[in-house]
């Protein structure tokens, strides 16, 4: 069977080429499929690895091609990918038009399924293993966004259970990631303080439900952050932003409210462990830390994989099972504009994509 995928690569002459290629993905094996891709989501993960820091104000396209220069330290960081074609599209979901002769592959011909890894595509050959089949009433759309910022989101409450912490902060909370986490943190009772960088991110967030949330633009942000914390004895953070002094700030707000309980003074700060995970980057400038909260705390990446493989099997079916059951309410996902696979590659729209400003998400959907 013939497809179209895009794909990126790095060359070796400081440039990300962008390109949308005819593949060949011959017949189905005896256990696997081929899915027709229906949805699939631009995440930032996406972003990052389609573009790789491309400077797009000098992009240039051509047919089915996007070329733009990269910063040589680019090269330095990511000398692994130089001159791979590599496939892009964490996730989406797509209905199954051709199955090896198992009866597991046969079971779903004709079934909408979620999968992840090359999904900037128009068909995908996958194994039956490495698809799940939507709930009756679902729509590809529902199912686009079904893994990523649903098993995120999931997995930061599961964190915290496993690491002994009992509430939240989260950065850039407006997301559909932090919408997500508004929900569970609410239906679970966990007690959540998000940040936001805009007034109507603070509005929108309150019609959710969320008692704690915060304008980082405020002047009284740093002080509406100790209050937080002091209020849901918040101990660990997920920041979806990255650089910047926003991570810091939220230690040093944690350290400020856990002093208050020290009976005796010690110069290195109180014995509250403070976590932060950054898990985005949102901002590509400098993490900078001003060490303005003792000596113990810990800041360290997070990806949703490695949360997983931590969790077990036993959590992670929990959590697989929960985002199906509550596909079309906790876990719905909120796009705005719809593209195409070929539209992707127009420089206007490339460009808007790659702005990631909060509520601005688009989705590839099929042309067919």
């Amino acid at each position: 069977m013939k497809a179209r995928a895009l794909h990126s690569t790095l060359t070796a002459d400081n440039h990300i080429r962008l390109t949308l290629d005819d593949v060949d993905l011959g017949e189905p094996g005896p256990d696997e499929v081929i899915v027709r891709i229906d949805a699939t989501p631009v995440n930032p993960t996406d972003l990052a690895l389609m573009l790789s820091g491309a400077d797009l104000a000098k992009a240039s396209a051509s047919t089915n091609t996007v070329v733009a220069p990269v910063s040589p330290i680019v090269l330095q960081i990511f000398s692994g990918r130089i001159d791979q074609r590599l496939p892009i599209g964490t996730e989406g979901s797509g209905t199954v038009v051709a199955a090896g002769s198992s009866p597991a592959a046969q079971a779903l011909v004709g079934k909408l399924v979620a999968a992840s890894g090359g999904m900037f595509a128009t068909h995908r050959k996958l194994p039956v293993g490495a698809v799940r089949e939507l709930p009756a009433g679902a729509t590809a759309e529902d199912g686009a966004s079904s893994f990523v910022n649903p098993m995120t989101a999931l997995s930061f409450v599961e964190t915290m259970r496993a690491e002994g912490h009992k509430a939240i902060v989260h950065t850039a909370a407006a997301s559909n990631l932090g919408q997500m986490l508004v929900k569970i943190c609410k239906a679970d009772g966990v007690p959540l303080v998000n940040i936001v960088r805009k007034q109507v991110h603070v509005e929108q967030l309150r019609a959710l439900g969320a008692e704690h949330v915060l304008d980082s633009s405020s002047s009284t942000f740093a002080a509406d952050l100790v209050t937080a914390i002091g209020a849901t004895g918040a101990t660990l953070a997920f920041d979806a932003i990255g650089g910047g002094s926003l991570g810091g700030r939220i230690l040093d707000a944690m350290e400020r409210v856990a002093s208050r309980s020290m009976t005796s003074f010690s110069h290195y700060g109180s014995s509250t462990l403070k976590q932060l995970y950054i898990y985005g980057s949102l901002d590509r400038s400098p993490t900078t830390l001003s060490r303005t909260f003792g000596l113990t705390w810990s800041v360290g990446g997070y990806l949703v994989m490695n949360a997983m493989r931590k969790l077990g099997p036993e959590v992670v079916g929990r959590m697989f099972k929960r985002v199906a059951a509550e596909l079309k309410t906790t876990f719905a996902s909120h796009y705005s504009a719809r593209i195409t696979l070929d539209q992707l590659l127009d420089l206007e729209t490339l460009r808007a994509c790659a702005q990631m400003s909060t509520g601005e998400k688009y989705l590839i959907v099929s042309s067919q």
